[in-house]
């Protein structure tokens, strides 16, 4: 099994699957060159990842969705975008096949993750695509994920807090205070309201919101986020 990927120069390289290094993949460039041109029916784009540092390429709102969930999980530790492309045998043909995207947690584990609109997967020739990449990527000890969406409040919200991802935004200073007052005040607002003894409102929100990105503050997703979401430390940061 052949896997071809783009070194960070945009040099083409090979290796077997089985010989590969996790890290060179996602220190490439996409594999798969970005076109954009008039009707084009999926929208392209790049995405400035927290996690990496640097612009994670997507080619469709679902794969940027994808993306940003990966970026908003702490146990992700690298992402790389159109990583590498598969060649190898499928029975009788040989399948070229690029996934969307190569995950890395803090566990060592790698992900590998076909995303794809919920309708299309029952597709022939989809299915055997992702039958056969399963299959490919877990010889090498690799995870295969098929990613077809979220809960909608949850992506809103992830998204909403991606506004806040960078840390240029914050109050450096302001970091340990907020944490401090964390232990007594439990919604966004109340936390933010507390803040505003030690800057304005427009300063005080970022740090919040921000540290509400990173998972140092936890939140319920699921429910709209506003003023009187409940808000609590995470275990780590409250022990």
């Amino acid at each position: 099994m052949a896997v071809r990927w783009r070194g960070v120069d945009g040099s083409l390289l090979e290796s077997a699957l089985a010989r590969v290094v996790v890290e060179e993949l996602l220190a490439g460039a996409p594999v798969r060159e970005f076109r954009w041109y008039r009707g084009r029916r999926f929208y392209s784009g790049w995405y400035w990842s927290a996690t990496m540092r640097r612009l994670v390429a997507y080619e469709s709102r679902l794969e940027l969705a994808r993306i940003m969930l990966a970026d908003f999980d702490a146990a992700v530790v690298g992402i790389a975008a159109q990583p590498f492309q598969l060649v190898g045998e499928d029975g009788d043909r040989i399948r070229r096949h690029v996934p969307d995207l190569l995950l890395l947690n803090d566990s060592g584990l790698a992900t590998v993750v076909d995303v794809k609109p919920a309708h299309r997967l029952a597709e022939p020739d989809v299915a055997a695509v992702f039958t056969w990449t399963r299959q490919v990527v877990a010889a090498r000890g690799w995870a295969f994920e098929v990613w077809a969406g979220a809960d909608r409040q949850v992506l809103a919200n992830v998204s909403f807090l991606a506004g806040y991802r960078r840390r240029p935004v914050v109050n450096e200073a302001l970091v340990p205070v907020a944490l401090e007052l964390a232990a007594g005040h439990n919604t966004i607002g109340g936390l933010e309201t507390a803040l505003t003894a030690y800057a304005p409102l427009e300063v005080a929100r970022p740090v919040v919101l921000h540290l509400l990105w990173a998972g140092v503050l936890r939140a319920d997703l699921g429910r709209p986020l506003g003023s009187g979401t409940p808000i609590h430390l995470s275990a780590g940061d409250a022990a």
